[in-house]
Order: structure tokens, then sequence, then C-alpha cells
């Protein structure tokens, strides 16, 4: 026998009788409102762009170089509740039903927990579900519990521990990271995932832990090029000046400039006490010895506008409100420093997490998984997106969403509101040659081609996620919210 042929047939052999590669630890690290370019690596990308370059995240930043960086993340709809059933489920908020902050997550309805927990992983989940405002009992798909009603409290928050009530003393993050760190510490017998949920650097109001309060005091903010820019901008919506008061009122987070870097260095405050659990968390990982074994995610929920367009929130499909920062580390998949440029989006996480772990895929799902990209393939990805937010009544100073984006372009629609056009005037932006949003080109003639490919794409993506059952606003009315 041909001794090369022999010598394949002994490497067969070999691999056969190699043990399977044991599946990873999954850890997903979720913060709430975190806007794209709040980390110190984005910060430091930005050069001359950045709105504070001053801002340093190193454990943040250590998972970047480490590991990979999607720079084009973004969320399907930009609002808490929605956005966190769009990772769970794989599915646009359309088609799993979580519309606003006040719906819970259906039981009957597959996750990645769900599923893995079905392969035989461990599963846990630490800090704020916020599905569901009054209930903190145990969600399915989850063996250990540690969660609470709601938003929860920066401060001496009662969580429901493995159906256990207490309020436990201590800053938000500091608490869930010590339980973290406790939890990762035990002896596993199975491979884990463990979701932990962070709350900032969400307002209600916004609460840096004491001793990172005054930390960024010093630091001039910034405002952006687009902050208020309603007013010189061509061709806004008039509902955008309309709810400004919202955001803008005497005493509100953009009256006057002491008031707006305050409102600004207490959001990057809260991310200063994340990045050290980050910290922390890495470092009991890599004590145990499970750091290059656990598949590392790092994200948040939806973006969020500090002053760009007069805003000061999420809900809208300016690129602030839908940008989110994305983090991936795993040794065998991502080489260091990788950074990742294709559009992803938030329902693109289920279906990657069970790929990389080995998982029974999800069915009916819209998500696309990214472990090609992460693994550094060649391949055929998507060109655009759909952009959903439904009109809230507790909250009824946004109307209903629904738009296109492309890696150049954007079409932004109001649809089912008052009859009145001008009010809701469709927005259409080449983002290309203006990032910042501020040339409306709905009506230029120039732009009309463009316009009629968008509205074609926006019509084949809707058919393609689903039936939509968009409400009717009532109208955009002035409701200062609690920031």
């Amino acid at each position: 026998m041909n001794k090369h042929l022999l010598t394949w047939l002994g490497c067969l052999a070999l691999l056969a009788n190699a043990p399977a590669q044991p599946r990873p630890n999954v850890l997903v690290i979720i913060t709430d409102d975190q806007r794209w370019d709040a980390l110190g690596v984005v910060q430091r990308e930005l050069g001359e762009r950045a709105l504070f370059p001053w801002f340093k995240t190193p454990h943040l930043d250590r998972l970047a170089a480490e590991g990979a960086r999607f720079a084009n993340t973004f969320v399907t709809t930009s609002l808490c509740s929605p956005g966190r059933a769009t990772m769970l489920s794989g599915r646009y908020a359309r088609s799993h039903k979580v519309l606003n902050n006040f719906t819970e997550y259906p039981n009957d309805l597959p996750g990645y927990p769900r599923r893995l927990k079905e392969s035989g992983y461990e599963t846990a989940y630490i800090g704020k579900w916020h599905m569901g405002e009054d209930n903190d009992e145990q969600r399915p798909g989850f063996d250990y519990w540690m969660s609470h009603r709601g938003q929860g409290n920066y401060f001496d928050n009662e969580f429901n521990l493995n159906g256990t009530r207490r309020k436990i003393a201590g800053y938000y993050t500091t608490v869930i990271t010590d339980y973290t760190v406790d939890w990762l510490k035990r002896q596993h017998e199975k491979p884990w995932l463990l979701i932990v949920g962070q709350k900032a650097p969400h307002g209600g109001p916004i609460e840096p832990e004491p001793r990172y309060e005054h930390a960024l005091d010093e630091f001039p903010v910034k405002k952006p090029g687009n902050f208020l820019d309603y007013r010189a901008a061509d061709g806004k919506p008039a509902w955008l000046e309309e709810s400004l008061p919202t955001w803008h009122g005497t005493g509100g987070p953009l009256y006057g400039q002491k008031e707006y870097g305050k409102f600004v260095r207490a959001y990057l405050a809260t991310l200063l006490s994340v990045d050290e659990s980050v910290g922390r968390i890495y470092a009991a990982l890599r004590e145990t010895g499970q750091l290059d074994h656990t598949l590392i995610v790092f994200t948040s929920d939806n973006g969020f506008v500090l002053g760009e367009h007069g805003r000061v929130d999420k809900r809208t499909m300016y690129e602030d409100s839908i940008r989110v920062p994305l983090l991936v580390r795993y040794p065998p998949l991502a080489k260091p420093g990788t950074v990742i440029q294709p559009m992803i989006l938030n329902h693109d996480l289920a279906p990657s997490i069970l790929e990389i772990c080995g998982a029974k895929p999800l069915r009916g799902i819209t998500g696309r998984s990214w472990r090609p990209l992460l693994q550094g393939k060649r391949v055929a990805w998507r060109d655009s997106f759909l952009y959903e937010y439904n009109y809230e009544k507790q909250f009824p100073y946004t109307p209903n969403v629904r738009g296109v984006r492309t890696p150049d372009w954007k079409l932004i629609r109001y649809p089912n509101g008052d009859a009145t056009p001008d009010r809701f005037t469709a927005e259409l932006y080449h983002l290309a040659s203006d990032p910042l949003e501020m040339r409306n080109l709905i009506n230029d003639p120039a732009a009309a081609a463009m316009r009629k490919k968008l509205e074609r794409e926006l019509e084949k993506l809707s058919r393609q996620a689903g039936r939509d059952d968009m409400p009717v606003y009532e109208g955009i009315v002035n409701v200062l919210p609690k920031y």
C-alpha cells in the first residue's frame, strides 16, 4: 500500500479517536442604554470626532484587544424590553410580541438560554431582566436566578434570589458582580451559560457609584455637531421640535452647558463601575482556569442619544439610538484585535451562540450567526435591515417608526399617525456624506431614485419579518420623563 495513503489513513484514525472539542462556557454581559461610542477604544478611534476622548474603559478595551469588536452593531428596536427579547429569541419585535417595556417574554417562545439548557448546559441569570414590569419570578430556562422587578434601584435593591426576596445593601453593579464572581467560582459539572444584566447607565435618575461620582468632573463635554439640529437642519419633521420640551424643559438635561455636561458625565461615570465589574469577572475566569474556554459577549439592549437632534432618549432611528457596542472574546475562533465591519443586528446573538456551542438552532428566526465573521471568513452578508418602534401610550413623545438602513443610506418613516404629513415628514439621509443626519433628502429630486429603491426595500424587509400590528397613537404630547 502507498506509504502516503497509510499516513493519511493513520491521521484519520487519530482524528476519529481524538476527544470531541469541549463545548464552551458562555458569558453574556448586557448593559442598559449604552451607546456604541461609550467605550474608550472607540473614542480613541474617532479622534477629533470623539465627544469624550478622555473616557477610558481599560477592561472592556482588553476584551476588544484580545478578541473581536463588531464596529457596526445595531438594534432592530431601540427600547429595553423589545431589545432584550430580540437578543433571546433571534426575532424582530413584531414576531416575539414584546412591543413595549411592560410586556413579559412569552413562556412558550424558545430562546437560546432554554435551548442551551436542553443541550446539557447549566444556566444562570444575574441582574436586570426588564421584561414584565412587576414580575421578578424565575423565568423558564434558568437553573439559577437573581433578578428583580422592573428597573431596580442603583442602591440597596431588592432581589429575588432563587425564590427568596431580600434587599441587598450596596451599589447595584458591585452587588451583582459579587454574586457573579461567587457563581463562577463554584464547581460546575456541565458547560454553563451565565447572563449578567447591568442596570447602568440607565436613568431614573442616573446615579454613579459614590467613589466615581466626581471622577469625571474636570473633563470637558463637547456637544455633538447635530446638537438640537432641528433648528438648522433642512426638512426635519415637526413632531421632533414639538417634543423638545420633553427633553429641553427648564431643569432638563439639555438645559444649559452646566446641566448637560453634568448629565453626560454621570452617564459615563456609571460605566466606570461596569468596566471595573468586567475586570473582576475576567479575573475570576482566569483564576478558575475558565477564561480561554469561555465565549465572552459584551453588548447593550439599545443605544442612547445625548443631545443629538434635541433628544436624550432612545426609540428613534437616529444613529446613536440604534448603534450599540458588541465585543466578543473567544480565542478558538477570534484572533486578537479583530475589527468586524459588516452590519450586525441584536437578533443575530441567539443563532451565533447556539452555533458556536453546537446546539440545535432555533426555528422561525430572522437572525443570522456571525460565527463565520468571527473566524475571519469571507461570506455574503446583509446589506440592509429593518428598524421598527411602536408608539407607547405611557411615553407619548415618539411616534411609530419604520425604516430601513443600508451601509450608506437611511430611510425613516412615521406611519399610522395624525393625517398631517408635514408633522411626520419622512427622512432620507446619505450616511456616507452626512453621518450626523442633518440634511433630509426626502424631497430632493437628486435622491428620488434612491428614495424609491429604499421604499421598496422597506416593503420587502417588512414582508420577510412578518405581520406588523402597528398601534395607532393619539398624538405626541409633551410629557417630561424622570431623568
